[in-house]
């Protein structure tokens, strides 16, 4: 099969520092056909970089073009909706990167096409296909024996690692009337949310939770199903750290994200039986091929037993490009689509009315 021609509509960290560089890796797969971004330095970077990389004048023209199959929707997210939507009418493939949107309406728009639509939606969940999380799904305790999950993300910002590992390009030469519009946007979809009269601090925890908090509620859902509910959930320092309980009938699961400027990365999935213990230990997905890791520790008759999995090297986002790939050669159905982001989206939403309801406005 001829390799897959790629547009991508968006060139910023997440393009520059992981995708462009995966399609390039996977080059039996996919060939960079196309690139579309609102900075010429970027376009132009890219392009010097990708000789195969057309540059087109808006992201419309590149999602309709004829010599490109699938479209990379790695923007901004409140422009998320606006390309997909395009990129669905077009009968294009689809990789959209987390958070597929900010509300659960746009995502109920966007289903609404679905029946006209018959190619492959892939929403970037790349924690879902790390191998120590795919490994994990074997090494579970059975669920009713399960007796308590807990999450954390106590993380800092890609920016932290980018800059003492790779020459990222942060343009300079964006119109600000442009950004200011586009944060106009992502500020009335977010406040259709977290309300009207929200607090800064409400905003930006909401901001979290869809950006950096996605990826693990995602992977929790994916990993033990759905909870029944958001039983509890509380924010400090201004929204960047968020604690939430989530209630799954017969146990807890708790989640806590701290988001800091310390440089360090502690993230970690850990569920619980009398007498088992599966661990998932991740490092940031920003520097490509960084292990995972998973623990298996069991009751015996000397004491505990651990069994590690790793380091495991096998990079998350070569993970996700190449099942993506599968699923349009193959037809099948992702597990990351838009109806599963809904659902993360859903309970984000409930996460905010469990802060409003304890006082925090």
């Amino acid at each position: 099969m001829a390799p897959i021609r790629v547009g991508l509509v968006g060139l910023g960290e997440v393009a520059q520092s992981i995708h462009l560089p995966v399609l390039s890796d996977q080059r039996d797969r996919w060939v960079i056909a196309g690139v579309y971004d609102v900075s010429a330095s970027l376009v132009a970077l890219c392009t010097s970089q990708h000789p195969t990389a057309k540059a087109f004048e808006t992201a419309e023209a590149l999602i309709n073009s004829p010599d490109i199959d699938a479209v990379f929707v790695l923007s901004s997210d409140d422009t998320h909706s606006r390309f997909v939507r395009a990129g669905m009418r077009a009968n294009k493939h689809i990789l959209l990167e987390k958070p597929a949107c900010l509300t659960v309406r746009e995502i109920d728009d966007l289903l609404a096409l679905m029946p006209g639509y018959d190619k492959t939606l892939f929403v970037g969940y790349m924690r879902r296909y790390a191998p120590a999380y795919l490994a994990a799904r074997d090494e579970l305790p059975a669920y009713a024996d399960i007796t308590h999950v807990r999450i954390f993300d106590l993380i800092s910002e890609g920016r932290h690692f980018l800059k003492k590992s790779q020459n990222v390009l942060y343009p300079q030469d964006i119109d600000p009337a442009l950004l200011a519009r586009g944060a106009r946007e992502r500020d009335a979809l977010i406040r259709e949310v977290v309300g009207a009269d929200a607090s800064a601090d409400l905003v930006r925890a909401y901001r979290g939770l869809t950006a950096l908090s996605s990826h693990h509620i995602s992977a929790m859902r994916g990993l033990i199903g759905e909870p029944t509910r958001v039983l509890a959930a509380h924010r400090t320092n201004g929204g960047a750290n968020t604690s939430v309980t989530f209630d799954y009938g017969h146990f807890a699961c708790l989640y806590d994200a701290v988001v800091d400027d310390l440089g360090l990365f502690d993230a970690m999935i850990e569920v619980r039986s009398n007498t088992r213990r599966v661990r998932i230990l991740y490092d940031t997905p920003y520097i490509r091929s960084l292990p995972t890791r998973l623990e298996v520790t069991d009751a015996g008759p000397l004491g505990p037993v651990t069994k590690t999995f790793g380091p495991l090297y096998g990079d998350a986002f070569s993970n996700e490009l190449e099942i993506f790939h599968r699923h349009i050669t193959e037809g099948t159905k992702p597990l990351t689509d838009l109806a599963d982001s809904r659902r993360d989206l859903a309970l984000m939403a409930e996460i905010i009315d469990r802060m409003k309801e304890s006082g925090q406005r």
